[in-house]
């Protein structure tokens, strides 16, 4: 018998000899490790299994993503160090698995659902991640009540829906962070699923704290990869967000799921298909990419018992709405809101440019008084967009035009209307109110 104070011992050794002896045991060897990718020699198995893969520090799982003739290709969900030809994998017979429960709630996942906020294990029974297909399409409950948000901009004149899936789409350095937290902490959900993919790490921190707040995560989970993350962890970060979300949408809640960023998602998928030998195709992107975007976004949505009202940020590389991740995402998902750069220039937040923002449920779930409303206060917007320049220089001449007069009058309760602090919110029926008294003033 040991005493009290002597060290554990370290049976790791004999552990990794008697699975040799275990029956069915799976085991190859490396032959090559070319980039992002290592091949294996003598291995069977599937596309999506998990395969050890000795490192420097310990074994570190990698997942099949292709084969090169019958050998599988490996990529490393790790950094592995001390790599060389001959050494020994083995095949797990399993995808990447998640547990989910209402344990889960206030938790900090990394990408591969691990914990890493020094609060223990995880418990509860464990969902596949990247399994299943999204719901039947004759089986999707139709999106017809609101889901306020407490942001006043998107619930006066971009209403979204229960179960609906909208874009925020902006360049770097608008707000797309702070206007997902004020979503998350104020938004109608029973539960919260958080996804920050390719984030900086200073940003993270600054994320939870700041943006999100301890009343938000103490509804959450969060799911984070970082930029210096490897590609296919990015990419299972976004998996492991969708896998909880479903798994609580099967206990019968409402789930608000936050993706930041499918652009970035899009980027990490460019660098696995590249490496796994697939063309390039437009401005590089890979087919595979093309693919995986719908495939993702239409797990989101309204299930038999609960839903899922999911908000994918979408980073617009050079502001340009017509490069091919922008336009894929949005044609897929419900809605857009797009996010100004002019706007944040004039410290107008949330920098929301309603005109080119559209919610394509917003009919369906709002009545019609609150309808025409917001027509007629889109109208006295355009009308003053169409002006601006002239009213800049003041070559307007009062009387010109009457909508336009009416919107000059009427701009300061609009921009009162559509502004807002960041840890302000605003209930959906007052919301509703206010843009009344707005149009009929």
């Amino acid at each position: 018998m040991l005493p009290p104070d002597a060290a554990p011992l370290d049976l790791s050794p004999y552990q990794r000899r008697l699975r040799g002896f275990l029956p069915g045991r799976r085991t190859g060897t490396i032959a090559e490790a070319v980039g992002l990718t290592v091949e294996v020699a003598g291995l069977t198995g599937a596309v999506g299994e998990l395969v050890l893969v000795p490192s420097q520090h310990g074994s570190v799982p990698a997942e099949i993503v292709g084969f090169r003739g019958a050998r599988p290709l490996l990529m490393p969900l790790g950094e592995l160090t001390g790599l060389a030809a001959g050494m020994a994998v083995e095949a797990l017979g399993r995808p990447l698995t998640v547990p989910v429960s209402e344990a889960l709630l206030g938790r900090v996942l990394d990408g591969l659902g691990r914990p890493m906020d020094g609060r223990g294990p995880l418990a509860g029974p464990t969902y596949t991640v990247a399994g299943g297909a999204a719901p039947d399409p004759l089986g999707r409950v139709p999106v017809a009540e609101p889901f306020p948000t407490g942001v006043r901009v998107i619930d006066s004149l971009l209403t979204c829906g229960r179960g609906q899936r909208i874009g925020i789409f902006a360049g770097s350095g608008v707000g797309k962070s702070t206007t997902l937290g004020m979503i998350a902490r104020h938004a109608a959900a029973d539960v919260n699923v958080i996804a920050l993919v390719g984030e900086r790490g200073r940003e993270v921190r600054e994320f939870l704290e700041r943006d999100l707040g301890s009343d938000g995560l103490a509804r959450s989970v969060v799911v984070i990869a970082t930029s210096d993350t490897p590609s296919l962890v990015r990419i299972k970060a976004c998996w492991v967000a969708t896998a909880i979300a479903e798994a609580f949408r099967d206990m019968g809640l409402n789930v608000l799921m936050l993706m930041d960023s499918v652009t970035r998602l899009a980027m990490a998928q460019r660098e696995v298909g590249l490496a796994a030998g697939e063309p390039p195709a437009l401005r590089g992107y890979p087919p595979s990419v093309f693919a995986m975007i719908p495939r993702l976004l239409e797990r989101t949505g309204n299930g038999d018992r609960g839903s899922i009202t999911a908000f994918y940020t979408v980073l617009v590389e050079g502001d340009d709405l017509t490069e091919p991740v922008t336009d894929t995402a949005r044609g897929t998902l419900d809605g857009h809101i797009v996010l100004s750069r002019a706007l944040a220039g004039e410290n107008h937040f949330p920098a929301v440019d309603v005109l080119n923002s559209v919610s394509r449920v917003m009919p369906a779930v709002v009545d019609g008084e609150h309808l025409e409303a917001a027509g007629r206060l889109r109208a006295l917007l355009a009308a003053h967009q169409d002006a601006r320049d002239l009213i800049a220089v003041g070559a307007y001449a009062g009387g010109s035009s009457p909508r336009v007069d009416e919107a000059i009058r009427k701009l300061p309760v609009i921009h009162q209307l559509l502004r807002q602090r960041p840890d302000e919110t605003t209930p959906f029926d007052e919301t509703r109110e206010a843009l009344r008294a707005v149009v009929g003033a």
